[in-house]
């Protein structure tokens, strides 16, 4: 059976800081809601694939999180784990409607 993606709203724009991680559930799925710039959000799924690492906790450099567990890179924008290290994270567009964050999901 294939799932229909639908709009879910994260929050206002002004809950989420520049540079710093936010975690948002919908349902049973952890997402980690990055603001990299005043109108840039990317999601992620807040797990890194290497022992589940939460990464809204992780450290923020350009475009990458660094896992606060074991230090793996991730790049936010595509969820593309940093070689040497192997693998990725589910990502989800991110977009701001009437000043609201949305994730289709």
């Amino acid at each position: 059976m294939e799932k229909t993606a639908r709009k879910v709203d994260a929050g206002p724009v002004e809950d989420f800081t520049v540079k710093i991680g936010k975690e948002v559930l919908i349902g049973d799925l952890k997402l980690a809601v990055f603001r990299l710039a005043e109108d840039e959000f990317h999601t992620i799924k807040n797990e890194c694939p290497h022992k589940k690492g939460p990464l809204t906790e992780g450290m923020i450099s350009g475009e990458h999180v660094f896992c606060p567990l074991h230090n793996w890179k991730i790049d936010i924008t595509d969820g593309q784990v940093e070689e040497p290290d192997e693998g990725c994270v589910q990502t989800f567009k991110t977009e701001i409607i009437d000043n609201n964050v949305y994730i289709t999901v």
